[in-house]
Order: structure tokens, then sequence, then C-alpha cells
């Protein structure tokens, strides 16, 4: 009988055991939407810009690292063809390379008989287009990193606001359960709005970063085409 009575006590405490802990858990998606109407939608619009954020961050990423290929030996042989009078040859091969390095030294070999200034001139109007068409769609993902922890303290606001409309209609005697609701729409809308802004801040300055090292290499290429052109004949 003893030995019953405890083997049915084990079985009644590792029922108790299994409620609470099925109680404390708690899933991250049912986190995220145990916020109310309010709470939900404000995490469904910070999806849509993380999912906008992502999509503009690869485009970005795979366009500058397409832009930074060039040909190591492309200076030289652009050197030659000019140095030999070959200028559509060097237009030819700068037509081959399809990159913003090509394309500005191209621009500068269309002037040449110009003067320098004019060279330089129409290689720095190309090359701030260029830096245009790499920074395409960067400025969105710096709105938002600004928006998302923005809009996520919008909900942690209406959610306070609904904990304490809560407070005050129920005279001070809120159903706990409806208090709650308040409460995780704002904890749950912060948490979202600064997963998003942290991850399209890190995206944002990491596209920087390759576009600078991008913007270095025409300048360091135009530096090159301007001192091919001041050599000696």
């Amino acid at each position: 009988m003893l030995n019953i009575f405890m083997q049915e006590a084990a079985e009644i405490a590792e029922d108790l055991e299994e409620t609470v802990s099925e109680e404390k858990t708690l899933s991250f998606m049912e986190l995220l939407f145990s916020g109310g109407i309010a709470g939900n939608t404000i995490i469904a619009i910070l999806f849509v810009l993380l999912v906008i954020g992502i999509y503009i961050y690869f485009e970005r990423i795979f366009a500058i690292k397409a832009a930074s290929k060039t040909d190591s030996h492309f200076m030289d042989q652009i050197r030659d063809k000019v140095s030999s009078g070959n200028i559509e040859g060097a237009k030819v091969r700068c037509a081959q390379e399809n990159t913003p390095v090509a394309r500005l030294t191209e621009k500068g070999i269309s002037r040449i008989g110009s003067p320098l200034e004019d060279i330089n001139t129409a290689i720095e109007n190309a090359g701030q287009l260029e830096v245009y068409k790499l920074e395409k769609n960067v400025s969105i993902l710096a709105t938002i990193a600004g928006a998302g922890p923005m809009l996520g303290f919008l909900g942690t606001v209406i959610g306070m606001i609904l904990a304490f409309h809560e407070l005050a209609t129920s005279s001070g005697q809120a159903e706990m359960g409806n208090l709650a609701q308040g409460i995780y729409t704002a904890m749950t809308t912060t948490v979202a709005g600064l997963i998003v802004g942290i991850i399209a801040y890190i995206g944002y300055n990491h596209l920087v970063v390759k576009t600078d090292k991008v913007v270095h290499q025409m300048e360091a290429t135009a530096v090159d085409f301007l001192d091919l052109l001041n050599e000696p004949a």
C-alpha cells in the first residue's frame, strides 16, 4: 500500500511539474503576437520593414560587389592603348569591363583632346552619377534603422495606455489578463522595433563601408588616368 501511495504521489508531482513547465514556456512567436490588435498591427508593420530592409541590403551588397570587380591589369591595358593612339581600342576595352571604374575611364577617354580641366570635370560628373547608382535605396535602409525603434516605442506607449485604461475603468481592480495584454503590447513591440532597427543599422553601415571602398577605387583610377594624360609624349 505504501508503495502504491508513493507511486501515485510521484505521478501527481510529475503532472504538476509538467503543468507548471507548460505554463512557463512561451515561444518567441507567441511572445510577439500576444499583444492584442494594436501590438500585432505594429509588429506586422515592423515585419514588412524588416523584409524590405533585408531585400535592399542583399540587392545592394551584390551590386556593390559586382561594381568592385575590376581587372588588375585594366589600367595598364588602357595606358598601352592610349599611349599608342588606339583610342577606339581603349573605349572598347572599357565597354568590356562594365564597372564604375571602366565607365569613368571611358568618359575621360572620350574627352581626350579637350583641356585637362574639362576632362577632370567630366570624370567628376560621371563619378557622382556612379556614386548615386551605388547608393540607390540605401537611404531607405537608414530610414528603417531609425523608424523601427520609433514604431516599437509607439507600441510601448499604446500598450501602457491600454494597461492604465484598464486600471482606470475597473476602479483599480483590473482583471490581470486584460492588464497583462497591455503590458505585453508595450514590451513585445519594443523588442521587435529594436531588433528591426539594429539589423537595419548594421546593414546600412556595412553598405556605407563597401560603397566607400568602391568610391576610393574610382578616385584612384581617375588620378591614374589624369596622370596618364600628363605624361610627356
